[in-house]
Formats: structure tokens, C-alpha cells, sequence
């Protein structure tokens, strides 16, 4: 039996790896470990001691080894949005490169409010061989390296410069990054010689722990608030965000809708909060959103906005709402729930929403529910046809369509960057609640294929059964890619539609939209490549160990899905997609983006001049 005076001796490394290990959570009666394990590159920074920690708790916390330690991040932020924040993965990488490769995943963790703990390699803490490989000295302040570029995109930043210390910051970062309103990744820069000091640690700082994630309760005076305002709607709406399921608050949300019979409008993040068969979910709302939301949104006096950053593309840049509309914003993080005056009511969005239900006596006229859902009639038919094969060239959204069509409800579907998480967003017909995965908070170009692999991993430990389906455009895709092996080597079987209109088509198309003539976006307009050619993708994806076939059309491209479905291992499909006509010219707001106030063109001139037309619509912040 211990004592409270009971000590172990064990390096710093060894604690953090040990006290990792011992936490745990339950999630839906089953405990398990909070951390799934890790993502590691070694380098001479992280393999002698950090690796020395690992290798004893290989079972526990199983350790995947990554091909690049950004696409390790992204990995590590697909298993904890699968997990739905529950739980979470750590990435380990050396000093220097290796740690400043996480630095655009941290940023995509932070901007998609995501647990993730980086342990990373850091400079000698007595200095004694400075300076050292891979070192970047500053010469006005000795203390400031690569690590300290974590500070902005990362909720929780520490420095381990003595081993006690791991006594209260390994409790504090996972406080971060289980804090529903806080949530997101964790740094701690581990020096190579502290890494491996000895120190003599309470045993019972290791004790099993299981953890609760917080469940905060809305102030009862706010929700008053909300019910008084809310109960004199005329045109009420509902905008449901990626929150609603981390709080696993779906059920709620339909429950609250369908009392009082008000519209649900859903975000990028939260496409999969409500089944597309739903008579209230009137469709994606906002820049690459449907004409039915985006119909009602214009008209629509009191929103109701649960679990939502109400990012531009959400708003529209703030032109998708009419400007005396009011908010109401139901969010964990009061950063969020504050946000263009809204009424706030800061809590959880299954408690809130309980809470706001109990205080509402309210039903929304029924003419205003039967308009939101002749709209919704409306955009279906329009995505019907969107979808079919034939309408025009290969496209997004035939490809789109194809495997809407033949998945299985509880597949998961994955895009991030260029056109087709507008596309997806648009096209996809909800089948089963969290089952779509568009990251567009960063939008991170590569993303794709590792956030995949790590959805898998995590779709793996409940439903094996399911598959993960990727959809990547040939510009993201030769951006990132090497996690076709890494999936392959674990086992971790994907199914990725590289679908390649020959550059970064839609960047091209605001280009053009811009008034601006194509260049350098798509292969045949840059100036610099004086004969254009396509990359075999077929024999690329076979080359890391995936089966991998090309099709020419949308017909071809179900046969082949049939083929992947039925496959054990990764299974790349290839299709050229044109990369001018067959875009979902329906269902767009007003975006802001910079233009040129003066042009020597003509045409970028007059662009300009109709793009700014619609910014009297834009809502100042209030």
C-alpha cells in the first residue's frame, strides 16, 4: 500500500509517458484511455529519452509512426473530431524542423477548436553546447526559439525546464484540452537534457484517473432572456454548428425544432446534424450553402445560432442576414457566444437548449414553416440534377452524387480544401448524424488523406466495419499524400477519389469571377511550364501500396466504388473532372474577399464595382 509520501524515480519523460497512460474516460458506459495513443517521427530531440518512455507503453499507447510531421497533426486531429473531442492523440517530433513541421497542424487544432498534444524535441536547457544542430539562435534573447512560434495556435504552451514541473503542467493541458469552451492543441517544448533528468515524483500522481468533460450550465437569466425574445419570432431559424455534436446534443436539437416547429439551418461543421430527410433541416447555409437556407436566413428576425463560430462563410461575411435580425448565440465558449451582439447564453448546447425549452412557450407560424420547406423542395431537385451523370463534363458533383448513392449510411466522408467542400457541402444528402467530415475551419490543403487516416483509426475502435471515403482534389492530394502508406502499413483501409481537373481549379475560378485572367493556377496557364502534363495517379497511389484504378466517367466510377467497397486495403479511384464548367452555380451568398479598387483592366474594374455593390448588406458587427 502507498503512502502519500511514496516516491518513484523516473525521468521526465518517463512521468509524462506514465501519467499519460493512467488517464482515462467513459464514453457511453465503456471506459477507455483518453489518449488513443500517437503519431511519432524520431529525431535526435525526442528518440533517446521521449522514445525510451514510449517503448514501455507500446500496448497502452500504440505509437504510429507518421511520413511528415505536419500530416502526423492532421492525423491526430481526423481521430479526435471522430472521437468527437472525447479523445485525443498526442504527436511527438525532434527539435528544429520536425517540431515547426506541426506548426500548420496546431493552427488547423486551434481553428477547429480540437484536442491534440504535441510533445515536442526543444535546445539544451543549460546551454553547455549551444549552439547545437537544428538550432535557431537568437541573439537578443537566448530563452526564444522555434518552439515559442507555437504561442499563437495553440490554447495551452508550456516549457518543461525542470521534471517537476510535469507535476502541474501535464494536469493543466489536459484541462485545455478537454474544456469545452478552451478546447484545443497543447504544446510542451521538452529540452534534450531535461528530457531525460531523473526526479524523485508522488506515486499517487499516477493513480488511475477517469476524467468527465464539463458540462457547463447556462445562466438562468440569460435563458429567460432568449425565451422572451425567442417567443416573439415571426420568422424564427435555427443555425446548427459543429458544436451541437461535440456536446452530443443532436437528439436536443431535433427534439427543441420539432416543438416549436422552427427551421434548422446547418453549418460546414455541422452538415450531419440532422438526416437530409428531415422536414425542418432546410439545408447548408451561407457561401457555398443551398438557395433554400440561404433564402430563409434573409428573411428570417430571431436565429438561434447553437454551437456556432458564425464564421464568414456561415454569415456570408455578414450579408446573409437581414440587419435587424436578432441573435440568439448558444455556445460553450463565451468568446463565440458574444459575438455580433448577440444575446448570449454561454453553456452547454445540450443543457441549453433543455433549458430553453423548458422556459419557451412558443410555436412558429406554420405559413413560415411550410415556405422554409418548399424551399428545401426546391434545392433538392436542383441537387438531383446537379448530381446526375450526363448533365455535362465530369464534375464534383456527379462524383459526389455516385457515392452518396451506393455508401453505406455510417461511412464517414472527408474533404478539406479548393472546390469540394463547397461541393460536398451543397451536394452530400445526409444519410446518418456525424457522419461528414469537411474541415473548413483552416480549409488545410492535404488534410484530406491524413485527417483520414486518422478518422479511421478512430472509426476503427467502433465500427471497423464502416469505411472512411475521401474526396481530394490533384492539388491537394500532390501537396500531401503520404499517408495512402501510412494507411496501408496500419491497416487502416480508405477509400480516396482523387478527382483532377489539372491545377487549383477553383481558385482559378474566383480568378476569373475577380475579373482577373487565369494564371498560375491551373497547369495550362503558368507561364513557367512550357509543356504541361498530367501525374499518373493511378500508378502514384499504387507505388505506396494502394490498389488504385483510373475511370472516365461517372458510370466507370460506381463500378470502381463497388470494387473499393468490397477491397480490404486502401483503394485509390482517379477521374478527370473539368476544371471550368460543372460547378454548383446555385446556393451562394455574398463572400468578402480583397479586390483591386483601381485596375488598368477594365474587366477587374467592373468586377470590383459588383462585388462591392453588395456590401450594403453587410451587417457592421451589430
Amino acid at each position: 500500500m502507498t503512502t502519500p509520501q511514496d516516491t518513484i524515480r523516473l525521468t521526465t519523460a518517463q512521468a509524462i509517458i506514465r501519467w499519460l497512460a493512467n488517464q482515462f474516460i467513459e464514453i457511453d458506459g465503456q471506459e477507455m484511455r483518453l489518449c488513443g495513443g500517437g503519431f511519432g517521427i524520431f529525431g535526435h530531440g525526442n528518440v533517446t529519452c521521449l522514445g525510451e518512455a514510449l517503448y514501455g507503453v507500446r500496448e497502452e499507447l500504440p505509437l504510429y509512426r507518421g511520413q511528415n510531421e505536419q500530416s502526423m497533426g492532421f492525423a491526430a486531429a481526423g481521430y479526435a473530431k471522430q472521437w468527437l473531442r472525447q479523445r485525443f492523440m498526442f504527436c511527438t517530433a525532434s527539435a528544429g524542423p520536425g517540431t515547426s513541421n506541426l506548426l500548420t497542424s496546431a493552427a488547423l487544432a486551434h481553428a477547429n477548436r480540437l484536442p491534440m498534444l504535441l510533445l515536442c524535441g526543444d535546445t539544451f536547457l543549460t546551454r553547455l553546447p549551444d549552439p547545437v544542430l537544428q538550432q535557431m539562435e537568437n541573439f537578443g534573447d537566448p530563452t526564444f526559439g522555434v518552439n515559442d512560434a507555437f504561442k499563437p495556435v495553440v490554447r495551452y504552451w508550456d516549457r518543461i525546464t525542470h521534471p517537476a514541473q510535469v507535476i502541474q503542467s501535464m494536469p493543466a493541458a489536459l484541462a485545455t484540452m478537454l474544456d469545452p469552451g478552451d478546447c484545443g492543441p497543447a504544446f510542451l517544448g521538452l529540452p534534450q537534457d531535461v528530457q531525460g533528468w531523473a526526479y524523485d515524483y508522488p506515486t499517487g500522481f499516477f493513480a488511475k484517473k477517469v476524467h468527465r468533460i464539463r458540462r457547463l450550465t447556462p445562466d438562468v437569466e440569460e435563458v429567460s432572456d432568449a425565451a422572451t425574445l425567442l417567443a416573439g419570432a415571426k420568422r424564427p431559424m435555427i443555425i446548427a454548428g459543429g458544436g451541437v455534436q461535440y456536446s452530443r446534443a443532436v437528439a436536443e436539437l431535433t427534439s427543441f425544432a420539432e416543438k416549436y416547429q422552427i427551421p434548422v439551418v446547418e453549418t460546414i461543421a455541422g452538415r450531419a446534424n440532422m438526416l437530409a430527410t428531415h422536414p425542418l433541416n432546410i439545408g447548408p447555409v451561407g457561401v457555398t450553402g443551398s438557395d433554400s437556407a440561404n433564402a430563409i436566413a434573409e428573411q428570417a428576425d430571431v436565429i438561434v445560432a447553437v454551437g456556432t463560430r458564425l464564421q464568414d462563410f456561415t454569415t456570408g461575411s455578414w450579408t446573409a442576414f437581414s440587419k435587424e435580425a436578432r441573435f440568439i448565440s448558444v455556445n460553450a465558449a463565451r468568446h463565440d457566444a458574444s459575438k455580433h451582439m448577440s444575446l448570449s447564453v454561454v453553456g452547454d448546447a445540450k443543457l441549453s437548449l433543455q433549458a430553453l425549452g423548458t422556459a419557451l412557450d412558443y410555436q412558429a407560424p406554420s405559413d413560415w414553416v411550410a415556405l422554409a420547406q418548399e424551399e428545401r423542395r426546391k434545392w433538392n431537385s436542383y441537387v438531383a440534377g446537379n448530381v446526375a451523370y450526363g448533365n455535362g463534363p465530369n464534375s464534383y458533383a456527379q462524383a459526389i452524387g455516385v457515392v452518396n448513392s451506393l455508401c453505406d449510411k455510417r461511412d464517414r466522408i472527408v474533404a478539406a480544401a479548393g472546390g469540394l467542400p463547397a461541393e460536398v457541402t451543397a451536394n452530400w444528402r445526409t444519410l446518418d448524424i456525424g457522419t461528414v467530415d469537411v474541415e473548413f475551419g483552416f480549409s488545410c490543403m492535404g488534410y484530406e488523406i491524413s485527417g483520414a487516416w486518422g478518422a479511421r483509426i478512430a472509426q476503427c475502435e467502433r465500427e471497423p466495419d464502416q469505411d472512411t471515403i475521401v474526396f481530394i482534389g490533384d492539388g491537394s492530394y500532390l501537396m500531401l499524400n503520404s499517408d495512402i502508406y501510412s494507411s496501408v502499413l496500419s491497416q487502416k483501409k480508405l477509400i480516396i477519389l482523387v478527382l483532377d481537373n489539372g491545377g487549383f481549379a477553383v481558385i482559378n475560378k474566383l480568378q476569373n469571377n475577380t475579373g482577373n485572367e487565369s494564371f498560375n493556377n491551373l497547369l495550362a496557364d503558368c507561364p513557367t511550364i512550357a509543356t504541361p502534363f498530367a501525374v499518373d495517379f493511378e500508378a502514384h497511389a499504387a507505388s505506396q501500396g494502394a490498389i488504385a484504378e483510373t475511370v472516365s466517367n461517372p458510370s466507370d466510377l460506381g463500378e470502381a466504388f463497388k470494387r473499393a467497397k468490397a477491397s480490404d486495403r486502401t483503394y485509390v479511384i482517379v477521374m478527370q473532372v473539368d476544371p471550368c464548367e460543372g460547378w454548383t452555380t446555385e446556393g451562394h451568398a455574398w463572400w468578402e474577399v480583397g479586390t483591386p479598387e483601381i485596375s488598368d483592366s477594365n474587366k477587374v474594374q467592373a468586377a470590383h464595382d459588383d462585388w462591392e455593390a453588395s456590401r450594403n448588406k453587410q451587417r457592421k458587427g451589430v
